[in-house]
């Protein structure tokens, strides 16, 4: 589904300082129906890396994020020659939720209208009542009432309203699905059903999944494989345990400790 190959992503710096390499020479692959994780802290690329897989890179000659070195497949395309019409088909094809997803709804449209937002971007002449058919559907699936519907934004917690993002997110019905922080900006009492949602959507609807968190707990409950990026290079890569518990870097030493501080030992190999 993903294949990264000495990958390298830059972006413009700022006040004429030239461009940020965010994203150093790594190499990956997400193979059909996993569920993998990218952790690290702020600043360490997840973010850069995540919006190229789902599409939302830019063009160098526009001053955008994009690929300066090594190749990237998603979904059988090569990302790097990738025009803006190619772009713009890819992102259709992935699912996207960024951080802070519940920001980025529209304060002015019920829930119904921002979650089918996505088929009217693809499609406007798509048939109103089967929008609306989808929408309930999909709000059900992250255990929402379907009274929800009718909702605005500030009526909802941020936990109904990072839900409502998930959805939109998921109701083109995407093969491969990029979450930034899933559970970001949602209370500590809702972050395990939030979480608990995500693990029945993706064995419900069965489709690839790239989770970015700066929590290594999230990581434990959500991701078959992690790779742990530091200063834009990855210096951990397999099942979360397994690399805690032969850390191969003083990042994941640390991100250890902090894993073992939260939720006890971790089995040595």
């Amino acid at each position: 589904m993903v294949a990264a190959s000495d990958l390298s992503i830059d972006y413009p710096a700022g006040r004429g300082r030239g461009r940020f390499t965010a994203v150093r020479g790594v190499t990956f692959r997400i193979s059909r129906g996993e569920l993998f994780g990218i952790v690290g802290e702020n600043g360490a690329g997840k973010s850069t890396l995540a919006r190229m897989i789902a599409g939302r890179g830019g063009l160098a000659e526009e001053g955008g994020t994009v690929i300066s070195g090594g190749g990237l497949t998603v979904l059988g395309t090569p990302v790097r020659k990738l025009g803006e019409r190619g772009r713009r088909r890819l992102s259709a094809e992935v699912g996207y939720l960024p951080q802070q997803a519940f920001r980025t709804l529209d304060r002015r449209s019920t829930v119904a209208e921002n979650v089918a937002e996505p088929l009217f971007e693809r499609d406007r002449g798509f048939d109103r009542r089967e929008a609306g058919r989808r929408s309930a559907e999909i709000v059900d699936a992250v255990q929402l009432p379907w009274s929800t519907l009718a909702q605005y934004p500030h009526e909802l917690t941020t936990g109904q309203l990072q839900r409502v993002a998930i959805a939109r997110s998921l109701i083109l019905e995407p093969a491969l699905w990029v979450a930034d922080e899933p559970t970001g900006g949602a209370d500590l009492p809702v972050r395990a059903p939030v979480l608990d949602t995500l693990l029945e959507l993706q064995s419900e609807r069965d489709f690839t999944a790239l989770i970015v968190s700066h929590d290594a707990a999230v990581m434990s409950r959500l991701t078959d494989r992690v790779a742990v990026m530091h200063g834009g290079i990855i210096v951990g890569l397999g099942a979360l345990d397994d690399v805690l518990a032969s850390p191969s870097h003083p990042y994941v030493q640390g991100l250890r400790d902090d894993y073992v501080l939260r939720t006890g030992p971790i089995s040595l190999p």
